[in-house]
């Protein structure tokens, strides 16, 4: 005979159903974002833990950065695609915090960040994080925060101009179109730290180049860079 418990475990099951954001199936655990398959199946990078990986040579001569690195390739029609979808556009927030912690686990494991004082989630023009009712960067610093014991900082940096998404542009158009457009609000909070600048897609490194160029003007402070996907 099964215990009370079980039963109303099953009746709150079928009444307020929990299902897998990448499959569907409702065979996951409620405090899970994505069922164990899913899970094996997102095509992370190990980059965390690879000196000179894909993302930290696309900074090479362009600006100095510790170390870079991002949890998975993002590639079209794949689960990371629909992730990063539900996160940007479908008000999917728990999408950032799955990717955030899944980053916290890598970040922890490979050693490289341990000397990492805050995270700094690249910043959203007011205007756009209005409209979306938040920064996914902020959603992944959390996520990663949770995992990895590190404070994030968020009213530092700020983005002073909105630009237009840069999908469909070339490295010189995002490199001209990111001039001027971030600021160092508080140096305060980042003169003699190392910092983490956290995104969620990396492609050619534009932005965060501009912003982190404008971080390193805090003084004796050292950049690294993460992001959830690499785009190939």
């Amino acid at each position: 005979m099964f215990p009370l418990h079980t039963y109303l475990t099953d009746l709150l099951h079928l009444c307020f159903p929990h299902n897998c954001e990448g499959c569907g199936t409702d065979i996951v655990k409620d405090d899970q974002f994505l069922c164990g398959r899913c899970r094996h199946q997102l095509p992370a990078t190990r980059f965390f833990s690879l000196q000179s990986n894909p993302v930290e040579k696309l900074f090479y001569g362009r600006i100095a950065v510790a170390n870079a690195g991002a949890a998975f390739y993002f590639t079209k029609h794949s689960l990371l695609q629909h992730l990063v979808t539900q996160l940007k556009y479908r008000n999917n927030r728990e999408a950032g915090y799955f990717l955030g912690r899944m980053m916290g686990h890598a970040l922890r494991h490979a050693g490289r960040f341990n000397e990492v004082d805050l995270l700094v989630p690249l910043p959203l023009h007011p205007k756009k994080e209005h409209s979306r009712g938040y920064n996914q960067a902020m959603l992944i610093c959390e996520g990663i925060s949770e995992i990895w014991n590190r404070p994030v900082e968020k009213n530092a940096v700020v983005r002073k101009h909105f630009t237009e998404t840069q999908t469909q542009q070339n490295r010189l158009s995002r490199w001209q179109n990111m001039d001027g457009v971030f600021a160092v609000e508080r140096m305060e909070k980042l003169q003699n730290k190392h910092v983490l600048l956290v995104d969620d897609v990396i492609t050619t490194g534009a932005t965060l180049e501009a912003c982190g160029s404008e971080i390193l003007k805090a003084g004796n402070c050292t950049l690294s860079i993460a992001s959830a996907a690499y785009t190939l």
